[in-house]
């Protein structure tokens, strides 16, 4: 692009700041329907990392769309744009040594592999919180799914619109088969070796 030129090659780099914080920077990417338990998952991880002194930074969607997402909708176009701008913070924070923890629904596999393609296949660590649709209903925690059931969403996931489950995610956890706490410590005794790889 004309008149763009990046400084990336005077910026310190990855491994300096990995070197500071005594860690690895990883992506940790839950994706699954709403209710399924991401962002409680998420807000249990990291609470878990910080206590063991490790950095981290949940990315949540509605967080997201409330900020730098905020003009953007819930089309096909849209949706894609909301998780490459997602990939792209994202990879800021890996490259800076810090572990990134993404909840968002994702519901294609096309958008998934976008956006591990953009922070690094090698950092990518993907996590399906593969929750019935049925509990993920009865929780309903917003709302969202009685509206969808009366025509007031359109294109809702899991009810008007379809998700892709993963086809071969690292891990998967149905956060209404196991208590949190269980949910959390298998999730950290496969995270923990990748972060702890600096040390």
């Amino acid at each position: 692009m004309e008149h763009i030129y990046p400084i990336f090659d005077k910026m310190l780099t990855r491994a300096d700041k990995e070197a500071l914080l005594g860690q690895h920077g990883l992506m940790v990417w839950m994706t699954g329907l709403s209710g399924s338990g991401k962002s409680t998952l998420a807000i249990a991880v990291e609470r878990e990392l910080q206590q063991r002194g490790i950095l981290c930074r949940i990315l949540d969607g509605d967080n997201i769309r409330s900020g730098i997402n905020n003009n953007l909708g819930f089309s096909e176009d849209d949706r894609r744009e909301n998780i490459r701008r997602i990939a792209e913070v994202a990879r800021l924070f890996v490259d800076t040594g810090i572990v990134t923890i993404a909840a968002f629904i994702s519901p294609s596999e096309e958008l998934r592999r976008m956006a591990a393609a953009i922070v690094g296949e090698a950092d990518f660590f993907e996590i399906y919180v593969n929750t019935p649709l049925s509990v993920c209903e009865q929780r309903d925690v917003k709302g969202l799914y009685a509206k969808a059931r009366r025509g007031e969403i359109r294109e809702f996931t899991g009810v008007s619109a379809p998700f892709e489950a993963p086809a071969a995610p690292a891990m998967q956890i149905d956060t209404s088969a196991l208590p949190l706490e269980e949910c959390v410590s298998k999730v950290l005794e496969r995270i923990i070796p990748k972060i702890n790889k600096t040390k």
